[in-house]
């Protein structure tokens, strides 16, 4: 479980730096007003992809014309909130901090900035601190669903389940529309080893957006602990038909194949998740297993 953790954890601590949405978040140059009211805090669940090098140029492009947005208006809260969701985007955590500081400092009560800190201080493995902010986030704003979203991720990474749950609870409550949370649920039930409810929560999350993988994923490993191989088959093939460079995705299908009895197509599962991820365990001892060489081969579909 934990090798497949790994991939739908990141997908969720990507999660909500807070103020536009998540295509337009680099683009954004403003928010709406209000002291921590919901027209501050911006859409609930914008999603802040990882750092890679098609969202850090555009980040830096965001940043100067951010910049000179400052430079206009430097006491504007809002500004420094989403230049610093712009540093994020491109790595720069720092920055973003400093930013987010500023922020904070000219307006105690921004939620958002509270929030966007702590999503930035997990980036960094500053846990203690994101949860502070976090709590802070959702004293000034008790109906604020991605600062229950996000702490609720940061209670599951840390093993406490049953607060997690408590928290996804909440942000389901406020906000219905969101898949994130009903994901992050589901694999806090999975944890525990509740895989019916689990599954639901899968099913949640896909119905509301079905074009990511990592509920997919999650929901093939609990069809796989419940005895369901080839339903497991087809959401392995789900994932994959989003990114076929997922190797948890072709190391988990190729044990459903297995389960199921068909040992060349597990181990041609296997070997394309070698071919992503040399290093991949249960895809090596799954070679070992169905008779392959572990060499990795194979031609993606």
């Amino acid at each position: 479980m934990a090798d497949l953790c790994r991939f739908s954890d990141s997908w969720l601590r990507r999660a909500a730096l807070a103020g536009c949405c998540a295509a337009s978040l680099a683009a954004c140059t403003t928010l709406d007003g209000g002291s921590g009211s919901a027209a501050q805090r911006g859409p609930r669940f914008a999603e802040l992809d990882e750092p890679n090098n098609a969202n850090q140029n555009a980040a830096s492009n965001n940043i100067s014309s951010l910049t000179e947005v400052i430079s206009r208006n430097p006491n504007d809260a809002r500004s420094y909130n989403t230049r610093g969701a712009a540093f994020a985007r491109a790595g720069r955590f720092n920055e973003a901090v400093t930013d987010f500081n500023r922020a904070i400092q000219l307006d105690p009560n921004f939620a958002a900035a509270y929030l966007n800190r702590g999503l930035t201080s997990r980036q960094t493995g500053r846990n203690e601190s994101a949860m502070q902010d976090f709590n802070r986030a959702i004293s000034i704003d008790p109906g604020y669903a991605a600062a229950y979203l996000a702490r609720g991720n940061l209670l599951r990474a840390q093993g406490d389940m049953a607060a997690a749950i408590n928290d996804y609870n909440r942000a389901i409550q406020l906000n219905r529309e969101g898949a994130e949370a009903y994901h992050g649920r589901g694999l806090a039930y999975q944890s525990l080893g509740d895989h019916i409810r689990a599954i639901a929560d899968f099913d949640g999350a896909i119905d509301r957006n079905p074009y990511v993988a990592p509920p997919y994923m999650g929901r093939g490993q609990s069809l796989i602990a419940t005895g369901k191989f080839q339903q497991a088959v087809d959401d392995f093939n789900a994932a994959l038909s989003v990114d076929n460079r997922l190797s948890d995705a072709w190391a988990q299908l190729g044990i459903a194949y297995e389960r199921l009895g068909n040992l060349k197509e597990a181990n041609d599962a296997f070997q394309k998740a070698l071919l992503v991820e040399p290093g991949n365990r249960i895809a090596s001892d799954g070679v070992r297993r169905t008779g392959g060489s572990g060499s990795g081969g194979g031609w993606f579909r």
